[in-house]
């Protein structure tokens, strides 16, 4: 049975991304709001919020029990910082807080990710299953000759 570190992690998001679309929902502010301080725009992808989510959830289960700070640094990006007189090195911005926040909460509510007092979320035993299952199906569906080795 394939899991999670089987599969590439652009299929998988893709694959979890499109069977979030039924458990959760898109806020109505997401398509208002720019997903980092280092964007100009809010993102142009029409399914951002599940993709995100799914995302998410991968990095919860590799790196977990993890908090929103330290994803929100994941997420971020390069600010460019200026001073009045010469030009300064970049700073890092990191991702938005509310989306991650947001996301973990809607995550939480289908039983996929629990909070663990004082260390952040990780998965749980039904979110581990839904990943690996959903693993599983898109290690089917790839037909790739470097991973019919995992087969």
């Amino acid at each position: 049975m394939a899991t999670l570190y089987d599969v590439p992690a652009e299929d998988l998001i893709e694959a979890v991304a499109a069977d979030l679309e039924d458990r959760i929902e898109e806020p109505d502010w997401v398509e208002f709001t720019k997903s980092s301080v280092d964007r100009e725009l809010p993102p142009q992808q029409e399914d951002f919020w599940y993709v995100r989510a799914a995302s998410l959830l991968r990095k919860v289960a590799i790196r977990g029990p993890v908090g929103v700070e330290r994803l929100a640094t994941e997420y971020g990006g390069s600010k460019k910082g200026s001073t009045r007189y010469r030009v300064s090195g970049n700073e890092h911005a990191g991702g938005s807080r509310n989306i991650i926040r947001t996301a973990l909460q809607q995550l939480e509510e289908e039983d996929l990710v629990e909070t663990a007092k004082g260390e952040g979320r990780r998965l749980t035993d039904e979110g581990r299953s839904f990943l690996d299952s959903v693993a599983g199906e898109t290690m089917e569906e790839l037909d790739r000759p470097e991973l019919e080795k995992y087969a």
